[in-house]
């Protein structure tokens, strides 16, 4: 950040005066700080932004972090009251925040020599939300985790030196040897994904030009790269023999070649001389960080590795007959090396994947202690920390999850299916507007035009979905209908498109409609149906609400699926509506479980959706207040009050302060974000 002007200081230093005059209100904001500064929200963000690089929002975390810092040096309070003394009214989200800003915990303070971020300006990060729309749940899960496989484009912000390992060709005639050849240019891939201030463009990218008959220059303009690397290899006995060439894209010109002999036994050291003899080449730098990660040996057995290297091979097929087949693999090479994390990793993967959709959870056990051991035997490689993620992912905590993912993104920023588990969480586990947005533009930006057409409708689904999300209207119709175009048949867009027509018309007879067109092209889509009956139960047609209610119930059971407990105190609703009150007990008392085991931030909203619907006013209104306190609420939590359940309530004052609460801190991340787009545009496509 430049030197600021004595004006800029002078603005800046009243700013920050006025903050900590009001450092222990909470409910302090954005629009708070624009009214005491007599501007308007839009006037202050420009302004903040432009002499602090920081968002009105982050500038205000930071004086409450650095108020904090103080208060932990001179005064004897402990870390909870000062974080309520500076305007956190949650202990572990100030942990957190001041944690990101320092790069230690506050219970340090004292012990460490410095009250300096770790890198200045570097803004705290918003608290991770969860949130069931009040009628929408969007259920991307079953297409997601199958998507990354197919439909992944690499997600690394552009870089000055971008580069394009193509698939190796086997020149053997022995086909067996295909998972040898394949392993080694997914290694050069990999180690070179590790290296700072280089693009490196995915696996699945780069694997569409396996059998294409294009030029270097015509794969250049599709990928955007500077360079190519291409390779063909086959092993005879005991050796490796390996030509590895690198190539200018611009020009086509060949700037180095090199024919690798090297026996088996020494297939670490060829991974890693290839790495460092290409970053040599094109002039990228190899910390001794990232070069002491590329030196490590996955394993000093050669056998196991050898298996090890099927298993994947194997896995990246993605087919579920291929996933069960790696397992083997995977489990023969932890056998012959019990210290072998990479094996762990890929296996937790593996069984993952083939959990994620069954009923019957299988594999727990297998992925809560392989996830351990990996992170034990290599806690910084990226596949630990993906491994490890998922493992808490599978005990639905899925806020440990995401940190742990972007832990993984820190130590490799071209982890493509890291961005897709980012992206998967934010939009669906913990969902996070700001978050989701960001990692679905990356998503949309970048290489794009290698997609087939179902890989392109998926990427500008994720991106009109976050758009939604955060209230841009008129975008997210204008991208949900590029990705129609791109694929009608769209699993999600589909019908995920009738809730940003409501958003446009405030219609629910039309949304009805929509919804219905789409489930009558599959009656059994369980997450349609079940939106149809959502609906009409906003529009009070109870009866109605019922059939549809009693539709989901049985595909339901007949799927054996634990999706959408939240919607358990609406079917209890229309019981009761209709009468049926012994058969709403069950849901009643099901959705209160829900709402009490429930670990996030939607918490206190659930609890006062029961206490609503049991007419105690008083604990109800108690409840969204609390709810009223969090942030980063997505755009449709604003049609809170067109929930049946708070009509005995909603027009009461305490009701309406809440609303009006949630509306002012929406708008002002809305904002926020509408600036952040202004620096980084959506893409332009028609």
């Amino acid at each position: 950040m430049s030197e600021p002007s004595p004006n800029e200081n002078d603005f800046i230093a009243q700013l920050t005066a006025i903050v900590e005059q009001n450092i222990s209100d909470e409910g302090f904001g954005v629009s708070e700080l624009a009214d005491k500064m007599s501007m308007s929200r839009s006037n202050l963000l420009r302004k903040v932004t432009r002499e602090t690089k920081l968002s009105v929002s982050q500038f205000i975390n930071q004086v409450r972090l650095k108020k904090g810092m103080e208060l932990l040096r001179k005064s004897s309070l402990n870390v909870s009251e000062v974080s309520h003394q500076v305007g956190f009214n949650s202990t572990s989200y100030f942990i957190k925040c001041f944690r990101e800003y320092y790069g230690y915990p506050p219970g340090e303070v004292g012990k460490r020599d410095t009250t300096e971020p770790v890198i200045e300006n570097v803004p705290a990060k918003k608290p991770i939300t969860y949130f069931v729309p009040g009628f929408i749940a969007v259920v991307l899960m079953a297409a997601g985790i199958t998507a990354y496989f197919f439909f992944n484009s690499p997600a690394a912000v552009p870089q000055e030196k971008s580069i394009a390992v193509l698939p190796f060709k086997n020149d053997s005639n022995d086909s067996s040897n295909v998972y040898l050849i394949n392993g080694l240019m997914e290694s050069t891939l990999n180690n070179l994904q590790q290296i700072n201030g280089l693009r490196v463009v995915s696996r699945t990218s780069a694997e569409k030009y396996r059998n294409a008959n294009k030029s270097i220059q015509e794969m250049a303009e599709e990928l955007n790269v500077n360079y190519f690397v291409e390779g063909s290899g086959q092993k005879i006995g005991d050796r490796i023999l390996l030509n590895i060439q690198l190539i200018e894209a611009s020009t086509d010109r060949h700037l180095w070649a090199k024919q690798y002999r090297r026996e088996s036994k020494d297939i670490f050291e060829l991974q890693q001389e290839i790495a460092e003899n290409i970053a040599e080449e094109i002039e990228i730098v190899i910390t001794p960080e990232v070069a002491q990660r590329i030196e490590k040996k996955p394993t000093n057995d050669l056998v196991a590795y050898d298996l090890f290297l099927k298993g994947r091979d194997l896995f990246h097929k993605s087919g579920t007959q291929d996933l069960l087949d790696a397992i083997p693999y995977f489990n023969q090479a932890i056998e012959r090396d019990n210290e072998f994390s990479l094996a762990y990793a890929n296996a937790v993967m593996v069984y993952y994947y083939l959990d994620v959709f069954s009923a019957d959870k299988k594999y727990n056990h297998q992925i809560h202690s392989y996830a351990d051991k990996a992170m034990l035997y290599d806690p910084k490689a990226g596949e630990s920390l993906i491994a490890k993620a998922l493992s808490f992912a599978t005990q639905k905590d899925y806020e440990s999850a995401t940190l742990f993912l972007e832990k993984a993104l820190e130590y490799n920023t071209n982890y493509g299916l890291v961005i897709h588990f980012l992206t998967e969480f934010y939009s669906i586990h913990v969902p996070n507007s700001r978050k989701y947005l960001e990692y679905a533009l990356i998503g949309a930006k970048h290489d794009i035009e290698l997609l087939d057409s179902a890989a392109k409708s998926f990427k500008y689904f994720h991106l009109a979905n976050g758009l939604v999300q955060n209230g841009f209207i008129d975008e997210a119709q204008h991208y949900m209908n590029v990705s129609l175009d791109y694929d009608s048949n769209n699993f999600f867009a589909c019908y995920v498109n009738a809730y940003v027509g409501f958003a446009k018309t405030k219609d629910f007879k039309q949304t009805r409609e929509h919804l219905l067109k789409e489930l009558n092209k599959n009656p059994n889509r369980l997450d349609i149906m079940q939106e149809v009956a959502k609906v009409t139960f906003y529009m009070r047609e109870y009866k109605e609400a019922y059939v549809y209610y009693e539709k989901y119930l049985d595909l339901k059971e007949k799927y054996r699926m634990d999706l959408f407990s939240s919607e358990d105190l609406k079917i209890a609703i229309v019981l009761d509506k209709l009468n049926q009150h012994d058969r709403a007990i069950p849901f009643v008392n099901s959705f209160k479980a829900f709402a009490e085991k429930d670990k996030s931030m939607y918490r206190n909203l659930f609890l006062a959706s029961y206490y609503a619907y049991q007419k105690d006013n008083a604990k109800a209104l108690e409840y969204l207040k609390l709810f009223s306190n969090e942030n980063n609420f997505q755009y449709w939590i604003l049609y809170m009050d067109t929930d049946p359940v708070f009509d005995h309530i909603k027009d009461l004052p305490e009701f309406k302060e809440v609303m009006r609460t949630i509306n002012k801190k929406f708008q002002d991340t809305h904002e926020e974000l509408e600036f952040m787009l202004k620096r980084n545009p959506l893409p332009k496509v028609s």
